[in-house]
């Protein structure tokens, strides 16, 4: 079922926060007010009607905090030593994530490594806010735009036959959907890298390819995987917007650069619900190994207990893979037998086949 948009105002400075007040907002219901110094405002927004309004990490002159508290606002205090924002706005894009010279000192790294810590309450607090922060904006950059899965393996190597066919995947989809992944290397990459090309000659992709084919895979150096990346992005601007969904569960892996909107989470169990959720077009599963397993059979049961109109559609690329290297397919295909979505669950050996079926 397509998830439904949040709505209210969202207040990241004072002088937007003034202009509004001097317009003669009173009704805050539904206004978060983020990282604001408001010691000098408790009088203007004490005269507001504050229930329903939220107050993310602002702060107060004494006192004022349990008066806007009273008067029905959540009030959501500013938690130190947190290398992102929990009260974020909107989606990271690859510069936000890779945000310094060295990998090692990006925000992405950073995340990664504080996430890695002991987490006590503050630190629990902070990821649970900032998940929460990701979902409300991922719910904003989905509405109205229809979404298809590309899933599989992390271990495919630039350079390869089967790198460069999840590229083309990626670019046959991306001409009518927004392709979503699981935002990491190998197949991921791969689908990403297409979709942001998939208004541009395939002679464009085969140069892309090309350039990253120098630097197959981020070991041992994910700063020269980087720099590969962003030599393509250089090299051809106006990308078709794509999506991905990692986590930093698996932050050993980095995030690819391809997606123009990256949705990161903490909680790998929230991350990956969402992305089976938000594919209404369907999902493509390449070959891949337990991961992969895992989303095809998640996937499955949500499409098993749906009605004929919730049914979003599952095709499995790789004949040989699905039926003897890891044979999902006989128990899928089983499951599928007399359900709403027998009919919506395919068997394909190549991507054009994949792509055929979905845009169908």
């Amino acid at each position: 079922m397509k998830r439904t948009r949040g709505r209210g105002v969202r207040i990241d400075s004072l002088e937007d926060l003034d202009r509004r007040l001097d317009r003669g907002a009173r009704r805050l219901s539904g206004w978060r007010l983020h990282g604001l110094d408001l010691t000098g405002h408790g009088q203007a927004l004490l005269g507001c009607r504050l229930s329903g309004a939220t107050f993310l990490g602002c702060t107060f002159a004494p006192g004022d905090a349990g008066r806007v508290e009273a008067a029905g606002a959540l009030v959501l205090p500013a938690i130190g030593d947190v290398p992102v924002d929990v009260y974020r706005a909107g989606l990271y894009d690859a510069d936000e994530l890779y945000d310094a010279a060295e990998y090692a000192a990006s925000t992405d790294a950073r995340a990664y490594a504080w996430s890695q810590e002991d987490a006590g309450a503050d630190s629990t607090l902070a990821r649970a806010l900032h998940d929460h922060a990701v979902d409300r904006a991922l719910l904003e950059w989905t509405d109205g735009r229809s979404l298809v899965g590309v899933m599989g393996g992390h271990a495919l190597v630039r350079g390869e036959a089967t790198y460069a066919d999840a590229a083309r995947l990626g670019a046959g989809l991306g001409g009518r959907h927004v392709v979503a992944t699981g935002g990491g290397p190998g197949a991921m990459e791969a689908a990403n890298l297409g979709a942001r090309l998939a208004h541009r000659s395939p002679d464009d992709l085969v140069r892309a390819l090309e350039i990253l084919a120098r630097v197959p895979s981020y070991h041992p150096s994910v700063d020269a995987w980087v720099a590969t990346a962003r030599e393509v992005r250089d090299a051809f601007g106006e990308p078709t917007d794509s999506l991905s969904i990692p986590t930093w569960h698996y932050g050993h892996e980095p995030a690819n650069l391809f997606a123009t909107a990256i949705a990161k989470y903490f909680r790998n169990s929230t991350r990956e619900a969402i992305l089976l959720e938000i594919c209404d077009a369907g999902i493509v599963f390449l070959p891949g190994a337990a991961g992969t397993v895992q989303e095809v059979f998640q996937d499955a049961c949500e499409n098993y207990y749906a009605d004929e109109t919730s049914v979003a559609p599952m095709v499995l690329v790789g004949v040989r893979h699905w039926t003897q290297t890891v044979p999902a397919w006989p128990l899928l295909s089983r499951l599928a037998h007399g359900r709403a979505m027998d009919g919506h669950v395919h068997l394909v050996d190549t991507v054009d086949e994949a792509i055929a079926l979905v845009q169908r």
